[in-house]
């Protein structure tokens, strides 16, 4: 075992951004319909944006007089061509596309930049047009609101709602991401911050330096400003023929007022269109890659066709020609103030179902939801999807309805057509949650006959099942205690079911409890046990037992979790105890409520565990109650660990919340630092807290001579030594006492035995002062190594060392980089 713990299902962020992180977090439902919906958002963005160009062109080309019709159709003429060149740059590769981007770019920060350093330059030539520089009474004036020609807040935030949508471009892209899991996160919002500074910024420098109407006319002065009563005639003008409506200028009727103010005119010109066409190609190349993602899925069919991709970066060629159809039909309506209202719904439903995804996925309590945000509340997030709602209705009512019926649409296509994907939603999570939780409170409702139903399948499940063995006329009164037992439970708050199981031996009652125990996915996946610390004492078969109860749960596909404290599990000496061969498996199934005092050694898919104790029924719960209060009474220290998710899902409970992991990993000498950067950078990735890294150079070591030598005395009782009596007669004993250890075994295993002893040594070493230690436990080749050799190494393993539980999986994921 050259490293201690293993790590399953790596996990990359794939293609298709928003559609991708809905569809995971939601299902295919949900993610479907969005998907839909979204890719046509940016479809139809890509004319808005063109529009936008196009607009100013004409404009240009007007001031001139240079039109080619009329304003309209020179809107559709030159919008056509301009969004044929943005597809043969977005065919061309995404190489082209981000080069191009970045010449965008800076011709973009350097129009900003203008128009500030505009802001400090008035001229007396630009006063009639209303710029008069920095004004603290202008800015006074423009602060309150002046909504004209039927407009509203609203209907202005649909219109300026579409210049945000770009925020998502980089995680649209997330298959052509080096790194997605962190540059999309950093990009994100880095692309808020400055982009709603910018927007801020400019705003309000505009709102302090420009006048809401101007005539543009030197004559329209005033010489007497002593009863002036608004901002303009205090500077010596008079624009109220303004208000009778006809004026060019000011920043109620000049759309280009940001050309008048800044220090060279037409690079701000130059910053529209690098904006607008900016813009334009990231959604051109955004909506066919979240369309070919969605294809790929094959939710819907006759939609394949547009999954095939071409060349080394799997572009989807087809997806662009779809994606330009679409865009050049919105671009033929030509007015950018109709366009833009219709994507700012598709857009806010978009960002409704990826704040509700988060908040679900919260509200689910999936271990594998591990956001690392740091200021990071689920409760922001349900409150910005219930806003995103609220201003789709309130821009439009109708328009908002509308999509809402397209999205319930699409969504109860998917459903009724149930695609063959298991995506591990946070939707399968609540639905486990919310059974496992009515069935909890269930157990506390007593029977009614008007409620009664025939149950034709005899054993119910349960968390808490006991194991009787003996007579069964001997355990009538252990049945009976089924009601009793579960109102105790019930009382003590403890989240967990009482069903009793008869057999004659533990290994079989053990083998009934994994195959039958439990209802549908309410079945347990891991089989939880004491350590049997007194092994060495009672009859040996006990051991066969035992140790064969541990191959059953591998063989079932069961996980394996032994708990050793230093008190043990054996409560024989309570008062009342049934007899000793009475042995019961309890198993403590998990509910959503984080505070709950329920049972922390989860398993590794949230579901339940059992655990062996011996005893008396409520005696028996009493005790394991008492074992309980060691997971749930705070520990001030920290927690050491080599399996990552049963820690990490114990720091998630408030008790357990100040506890710190520890993490030791196997190394070499020569590469120490090594070891540690990649283990830090792949916890980082599993997005897992952590407050050191140890990597053991010194794990190869051969152990110590006395601790080999208190080995060896250890196991001599068990040996075979076929090398001291016939072949005949090892052979029969062997047969009659399989338990028993022979020396090829001894030999063969030489190094694994070896191992045991160091482990043990360096666990002292490091981890005397922990509160509980999780480490992978060694396994046995069933049929090869014998019980008693087995126990030998567990008994090595965890001797003289804080509680410790050992763990080994079913071979079934339990860690993905996905959330």
């Amino acid at each position: 075992m050259r490293k201690y713990f293993t790590i399953y299902s790596l996990f990359r962020v794939c293609p298709g951004g928003a559609y991708y992180l809905i569809s995971r977090s939601l299902g295919p439902e949900f993610g479907g319909s969005i998907g839909l919906i979204f890719a046509f958002a940016n479809a139809v963005a890509v004319a808005m944006y063109v529009v936008g160009f196009a607009e100013t062109v004409v404009e240009m080309l007007n001031d001139v007089d240079a039109l080619m019709t009329d304003e309209l159709n020179d809107i559709r003429i030159v919008g056509t061509l301009t969004v044929i060149l943005l597809l043969g740059i977005s065919v061309a590769g995404m190489e082209w596309e981000a080069k191009a981007q970045i010449v965008l770019l800076i011709i973009l920060l350097g129009a900003i930049a203008n128009y500030f350093i505009g802001t400090f330059m008035p001229t007396k030539n630009k006063e009639p047009k209303g710029f008069f520089g920095y004004k603290t009474a202008i800015f006074i004036e423009n602060l309150s609101p002046d909504f004209r020609d039927e407009e509203t807040f609203f209907s202005v935030f649909a219109i300026f709602f579409p210049a945000a949508t770009g925020i998502l471009a980089g995680a649209n892209i997330s298959g052509d991401l080096t790194d997605p899991q962190s540059a999309i996160p950093k990009g994100t919002l880095l692309a808020i911050l400055i982009t709603g500074v910018t927007y801020v910024a400019v705003a309000i420098s505009t709102g302090s330096c420009i006048v809401r109407d101007a005539t543009g006319d030197h004559n329209d002065t005033v010489i007497d400003t002593v009863n002036c009563t608004d901002a303009v005639c205090t500077l010596g003008y008079d624009f109220s023929i303004c208000k009778e409506g006809g004026c060019q200028y000011g920043l109620m009727n000049n759309f280009q007022v940001m050309s008048l103010v800044s220090a060279f005119g037409p690079l701000i010109t130059a910053g529209i269109f690098s904006a607008t066409l900016s813009s334009a190609l990231a959604s051109l190349v955004s909506a066919p890659k979240v369309f070919q993602a969605l294809c790929e899925d094959n939710i819907y069919p006759g939609l394949g066709v547009f999954a095939k991709g071409y060349g080394k970066n799997n572009e989807p060629l087809r997806g662009y020609v779809l994606t330009f159809c679409i865009g050049l039909a919105f671009i033929l309506i030509a007015e950018l103030n109709i366009i833009a209202p219709i994507i700012s719904n598709f857009f806010l439903a978009s960002y409704a179902l990826i704040n509700f995804s988060v908040f679900h996925a919260s509200l689910a309590n999936s271990p594998g939801w591990r956001p690392s945000f740091k200021y990071y509340n689920m409760w922001v997030s349900l409150a910005g999807a219930v806003l995103c709602c609220v201003v789709m209705f309130v821009i439009n009512w109708w328009a908002a309805l509308v999509t809402l019926l397209i999205v319930l649409a699409l969504y109860v296509y998917v459903s009724y057509k149930k695609p063959d994907v298991n995506w591990g939603s946070s939707t399968q999570a609540l639905m486990y949650n919310q059974a496992l939780i009515h069935s909890l409170n269930l157990t506390a409702v007593e029977d009614h006959v008007k409620n009664f139903r025939s149950v034709c399948f005899c054993s119910r499940g349960g968390a808490v099942v006991s194991v009787s063995t003996g007579e069964a006329d001997l355990d009538l009164e252990f049945f009976q205690d089924h009601a009793r037992c579960q109102r105790w439970l019930n009382a003590k708050r403890i989240k967990a079911f009482y069903t009793p199981v008869f057999s004659d031996n533990l290994r079989h009652g053990t083998q009934l409890l994994l195959q039958a125990v439990g209802l549908g996915r309410l079945k347990p996946n891991t089989l939880v046990m004491g350590f049997k610390n007194n092994w060495r004492e009672g009859d040996m078969r006990d051991l066969e037992i035992y140790i064969n109860t541990i191959h059953d749960a591998f063989d079932l596909h069961f996980g394996v979790v032994l708990l050793r404290l230093p008190e043990g599990l054996d409560i024989s000496h309570i008062q009342g105890q049934a007899s000793n061969n009475n042995q019961v498996v309890i198993s403590v199934s998990e509910a959503k409520d984080s505070d709950s005092d329920s049972c922390p050694s989860k398993t590794t898919s949230n579901q339940s565990s059992p655990l062996i104790i011996r005893g008396n029924c409520r005696e028996k719960l009493a005790h394991l109650l008492n074992i309980w209060e060691f997971f749930f009474t705070v520990q001030p220290s920290s927690t050491t660990g080599l399996t990552l998710l049963i820690p990490y899902l114990l720091t998630n409970r408030s008790k357990w919340g100040d506890c710190r992991i520890r993490v030791f990993v196997g190394g070499k000498i020569n590469r120490i630092d090594h070891d540690r950067r990649v283990m830090a950078t792949l916890l980082n990735r599993f997005r897992i807290d952590f407050s050191d890294i140890n990597v053991l150079g010194d794990i190869n070591t051969k152990p110590k001579k006395d601790n080999k030598r208190i080995f060896k005395g250890l196991i001599e009782p068990y040996r075979l030594k076929e090398d001291d009596m016939e072949q005949e007669a090892a052979e029969r004993l062997k047969a009659q006492e399989p338990w028993r250890i022979t020396d090829n075994e001894l030999e063969l295993y030489k190094a694994k035995t070896s191992r045991q002893i160091r482990l043990n040594e360096l666990l002292k070493e490091h981890c005397s002062n922990a509160k509980l230690i999780v480490m992978t436990m060694p396994l046995a080749r069933k049929g090869t190594v014998s019980s008693a050799l087995y126990m030998s190494w567990l008994e090595t393993l965890s001797r003289d060392v804080p509680p410790m539980l050992l763990v080994r999986g079913n071979h079934q994921s339990v860690l993905t980089f996905y959330s």
